[in-house]
């Protein structure tokens, strides 16, 4: 494995240093790329909000004031809060850009991937809700590099029904190009093939009821061709055991037949597939059957592993913000701050994946708020 080039945490701020400080002239004493490194460095550590980054600052001050430019001394929490209050989403998480990209370098470098998957998926904050202000809990669309571990970026929505308008804003914030792009069925529709196809990736999208005739129409030709010979399509069979569960994955993919109803209206469709798994567990056996169609040519291997990194958004991101970060026990709700927040949550854990550590995710960041050793081996050791 190459070796990752060190840097300074200067060169760290330097990513911060274009983005326009939104706060009044009037007693702004401590400069902007300072502030939100010492908050990405807490949330590393384990802080939750604005109150335990500074209480984490206060007690790393020592180190702080010897790396940032921090002329008047540690901010206080109301800066913290300021700050991640008034900063637009977007034009905080665009910063991360130049940051992100030398990550996915590096990431792809290591992994030797060159058609990533990138998954997307929505999560819901469940107590980001405020009854009194009318706001239910926030809910965001994100993309995650399964075979990277890296969050390259998301959108909130209100709702989970607004994913479908949300879907393309967040696509249009990532370079997608020669990637493969999954997506479950809320989001099979024709204008995302079309800016997934327009942007120079290949997708993968689920079939459900949402599109009832499509749906229908690709079950019965994969049941019509598994009556026959099944001579132009291939199948891949996998079998996992683990914790007293086999699991047996089947997947079958076919090119799509131009009689699908609106074979035309989906942008560069050329395969449809099945996925099927077969649990077994304490004698009792589950099965899941789900369908796709895709931009992909048939090759079943590359389509089932697809299918199956899928899910990583899931076990790999969504599930390691709840048990590590503990983001669904977040009670921030005032919007800018907690979509804020989210980001800073999410570039954290892909951070802490970029670790060659052996540990788990939890002793990572424990180590960051114990180690400042590690700590710094963590944001500029990642940062290639």
């Amino acid at each position: 494995m190459a070796s990752k080039r060190r840097v300074t945490l200067d060169e760290v701020v330097v990513f911060f240093e274009e983005l326009e400080d939104p706060r009044s002239s009037v007693n702004r004493r401590h400069p902007l790329a300072s502030v939100i490194v010492i908050a990405i460095l807490a949330v590393l550590a384990g802080a939750a909000g604005p109150t335990a980054i500074a209480r984490w600052a206060d007690l790393k001050a020592d180190l702080l004031l010897g790396l940032l430019d921090l002329p008047h001394g540690i901010p206080s929490k109301d800066v913290f809060r300021r700050v991640l209050m008034v900063l637009s989403p977007a034009s905080f998480q665009a910063c991360f850009a130049s940051w992100l990209q030398s990550l996915r370098t590096e990431a792809a470098a290591q992994t030797g991937v060159e058609q990533p998957i990138l998954a997307v998926d929505g999560k819901t904050l469940r107590r980001s809700h405020d009854a009194g202000k009318g706001l239910g809990a926030l809910h965001s669309v994100s993309v995650w590099a399964s075979e990277y571990g890296l969050s390259l970026g998301q959108v909130a929505c209100d709702e989970k029904s607004n994913e479908i308008t949300a879907i393309p804003k967040l696509l249009s914030l990532v370079d997608i190009r020669g990637a493969i792009i999954t997506i479950d069925a809320m989001g099979t529709q024709k204008a995302i093939t079309e800016r997934i196809v327009a942007g120079g990736a290949d997708y993968v999208l689920a079939l459900k009821g949402n599109h009832e005739t499509l749906h229908q129409a690709v079950i019965e030709h994969i049941d019509e061709q598994l009556e026959g010979e099944l001579s132009k399509a291939q199948e891949h069979t996998t079998i996992e055991t683990s914790h007293g569960r086999e699991e047996t994955r089947t997947y079958l993919q076919l090119s799509a037949p131009r009689e699908l109803p609106g074979f035309s209206l989906w942008k560069g469709l050329k395969s449809i597939g099945v996925a099927t798994s077969r649990c077994l567990r304490d004698g009792k056996e589950s099965v899941e059957v789900r369908y796709y169609i895709s931009s992909l040519e048939v090759d079943v291997k590359r389509f089932a592993c697809s299918v199956r990194g899928h899910w990583s958004i899931e076990n790999g991101c969504h599930w390691s913000l709840d048990m590590t970060f503990r983001e669904d026990e977040s009670r921030l709700r005032e919007r800018h701050l907690t979509e804020n927040f989210a980001w800073l949550n999410r570039f954290a854990l892909s951070l802490l994946k970029q670790h060659p550590g052996l540990q788990s995710l939890v002793m990572k960041r424990r180590s960051c708020g114990w180690s400042d050793t590690f700590l710094m081996e963590v944001i500029a050791g990642s940062t290639c």
